[in-house]
């Protein structure tokens, strides 16, 4: 079922990542466990944007450590495995609890570099139920300047949705 609407999705970016706001819920309606949520949504926005997502995936916030993400389901190479808030893109954008769009990653102060590729990135927060801080999305692109106010709002919808849909 999701292969073939993948290959409907629309040639227009805000479409297609409506279209894939909808598919995400629907494979995750009634799905109880996160990490199965949250490797879903990773495995489809890979899929629907097999040219511009290097690297796609979710740095949870590590119930032990409070002020610290660690890896979670992705798409894509080694992603660095802990990252403090504060930190690099990931960690500015937990600390913000806002999303954060780079167009230039080797201009970004502090910038982590799991993997020397990536050139521009987004990172958007997921917030549980009561508002707190779950986790982040992290999308890489070898191109420079690959995200926009599009999939700002694109992803910020998806990551509104994961921990909100029964």
């Amino acid at each position: 079922m999701a292969e073939a609407a993948r290959a409907e999705l629309p040639a227009d970016k805000a479409e297609r990542y409506s279209a894939l706001r909808t598919e995400i819920a629907a494979v995750i309606a009634g799905e109880p466990n996160v990490t199965a949520r949250y490797a879903t949504a990773a495995s489809l926005l890979a899929q629907a944007f097999p040219d511009r997502f290097f690297w796609t995936g979710f740095y949870v916030v590590d119930p032990d450590k409070q002020n610290e993400l660690v890896v979670g389901p992705y798409q894509g190479t080694l992603g660095c495995l802990r990252i403090p808030f504060g930190k690099g893109v990931c960690g500015a954008a937990a600390a913000k609890r806002e999303t954060i769009l780079v167009p230039d990653v080797h201009a970004f102060p502090g910038h982590i570099a799991c993997d020397s590729r990536s050139n521009s990135e987004i990172v958007t927060p997921v917030l549980d139920g009561s508002g707190a801080l779950a986790a982040v999305l992290d999308v890489d692109s070898t191109a420079f300047d690959a995200f926009d106010a599009v999939d700002k709002a694109g992803l910020e919808a998806i990551c509104g949705d994961l921990l909100t849909i029964d």
